[in-house]
């Protein structure tokens, strides 16, 4: 009987080490020799994984989204009393935004989309993470009975615009954390209600 192949399981559990090393050393400065480090693991083990770098860098695109919406995911799980949705991934991202420095990976792919797989996956996770975000706007007004402007569609745009400029802020050291929390809290707010 053949044995059970194991290489989606492995690649589950090698993706996190990966995606921290394209964050740290962006896509082009990564090599095999450093990923497969990071992952302690032999180049050749990595190469059954995935047949390229550029395969590896997809795969964490990919990952970037999956762990957020893990996280947006397991915050959710309440009886529905309190904050909507929309003010709990608000809250949360105010407070965290940005610790694992997975945008950086995203923010490298920006400077690879003449290639046409990572342009199409770059704009594959963004339209992600739009849809979620205006999908959870779209039900808080709902539930909070508010019939404001930007519609939903826009104010998701700007969220993302928003997460965007905090991360550079954190990355160039424009502002303090504090500085970012307030951000994310007061404009995201803005942003969720809308106006008049």
């Amino acid at each position: 009987m053949p044995r059970p192949n194991k290489s989606e399981e492995r690649r589950e559990s090698v993706l996190p080490l990966l995606a921290a090393e394209f964050a740290r050393g962006g896509y082009r400065r990564a090599t095999t020799a450093t990923l497969a480090r990071r992952c302690r693991l032999q180049e050749t083990v990595l190469y059954r994984l995935w047949p390229d770098k550029k395969a590896m860098f997809l795969a964490t695109i990919d990952h970037v989204f999956a762990r957020s919406a893990a996280v947006w995911a397991e915050l959710l799980q309440s009886d529905g009393k309190g904050p909507t949705p929309a003010e709990k991934i608000l809250a949360h991202e105010a407070e965290h935004h940005g610790e694992w420095g997975l945008y950086r990976i995203l923010f490298a792919g920006l400077s690879e989309t003449a290639d046409p797989e990572i342009h199409d996956r770059l704009r594959t996770t963004y339209l992600a993470f739009q849809r979620f975000v205006r999908d959870r706007i779209a039900e808080h007004r709902k539930a909070r009975r508010v019939r404001t402007s930007p519609d939903p569609e826009l104010a998701a745009w700007a969220f993302l615009g928003l997460g965007t400029i905090t991360s550079i802020g954190r990355e160039l050291n424009l502002l303090a954390a504090g500085s970012r929390k307030r951000l994310l809290k007061e404009a995201g707010e803005l942003l969720l209600e809308g106006r008049s």
